[in-house]
């Protein structure tokens, strides 16, 4: 008989790629997870995992024992969603992860709307940089991430989580505002080729979508300097220090004083927002308010689009801040 905690610990080596990591994720040592892994071979009769000086990667059974452990994952949070709903599950404690604009947008909106329709929820929030709540969510660190689509990230038909839609939003030009195309009612990024510019570090995904908007404009940024704080960006361009991309949301409730915010002429970049929980889980008695809160509150974001279509001339490059 396979013990489902073993088929949690070998998809946590799938993802994570060592050993070492999948152990620090699951709060367990390395050596508990090697033993279980080996546990887990013994149960089957088939080696499942290989180990060699870049990592860890299943061998062919474990991709098959893989597939089905997606599914019995899935089985195994729906029926706790079943179980949580036949006892009522009408109080208890949701963790999100989301990253800061998300939070400011839709998560916290989304707890005060709880704490009215819902009481007995308590939402417990913690901030996740980058791509981090995914993996969060897979590690059951939290229930529930509020992500942006990023190249890499799982797909919406992942087995292994559920994808529930929130809004797109576009990225703005910002430039100081004594540069020459402050008077711009939009800003053809081609004529920013040789300025310098603000953005975040290598690995945000955010800087990803600064770089490939700029290449599909013809050129490469010049990138003097680095923040992964759009405050910060904002108040570095406002110092006449560079030009930036900076999403739409990420300008609210900020000091403009010192720069000019406009549209970016033809093909804008975008990040798409969803929230995602482990498959099964999204029935949940608990997680099904939050998502359902999550939802309503994106619908009527000021100034962010509901995620439906791409809106019209925007790319789906996408980033995480």
């Amino acid at each position: 008989m396979i013990e489902a905690r073993r088929l949690h610990i070998l998809r946590a080596v799938a993802d994570h790629r060592t050993v070492t990591a999948a152990a620090a994720a699951l709060y367990l040592t390395p050596s508990a997870v090697s033993q279980q892994l080996t546990a887990l071979e013994q149960e089957t009769g088939h080696r499942l995992v290989e180990r060699g000086a870049r990592g860890v990667r299943l061998t062919p059974a474990g991709e098959i024992l893989l597939g089905h452990t997606n599914a019995v994952l899935a089985q195994l949070e729906r029926a706790e969603a079943e179980l949580a709903a036949y006892s009522s599950g009408s109080a208890g404690t949701v963790s999100v992860a989301s990253f800061a604009t998300g939070i400011a947008l839709v998560v916290a909106p989304a707890l005060a709307r709880l704490a009215r329709t819902a009481p007995g929820i308590l939402l417990r929030v913690q901030d996740a940089e980058g791509d981090a709540s995914l993996p969060m969510v897979l590690d059951r660190q939290v229930d529930v991430a509020v992500a942006v689509e990023y190249r890499g990230a799982p797909d919406a038909d992942d087995p292994r989580l559920a994808h529930i839609p929130l809004y797109a939003e576009p990225f703005d030009a910002v430039v100081p505002r004594t540069h020459r195309l402050a008077d711009r009612t939009e800003v053809p990024l081609a004529e920013l080729a040789k300025d310098p510019w603000i953005g975040p570090y290598p690995g945000n995904p955010c800087h990803d979508v600064v770089v490939l908007a700029c290449e599909h404009a013809g050129f490469q940024p010049r990138l003097e300097h680095s923040s992964d704080d759009f405050r910060a960006v904002v108040a570095l361009a406002s110092a006449d220090a560079g030009v930036a991309l900076v999403p739409r949301s990420a300008l609210q409730g900020m000091d403009l004083t010192g720069v000019v915010v406009r549209p970016v002429d033809g093909v804008a970049p975008t990040r798409r927002v969803f929230a995602a929980v482990r498959r099964g889980a999204e029935a949940h008695p608990l997680i099904l308010p939050v998502l359902e809160a999550l939802a309503e509150v994106a619908e009527v974001a000021p100034g962010v689009p509901h995620l439906g279509s791409h809106p019209e001339g925007e790319t789906s490059e996408t980033c995480e801040t």
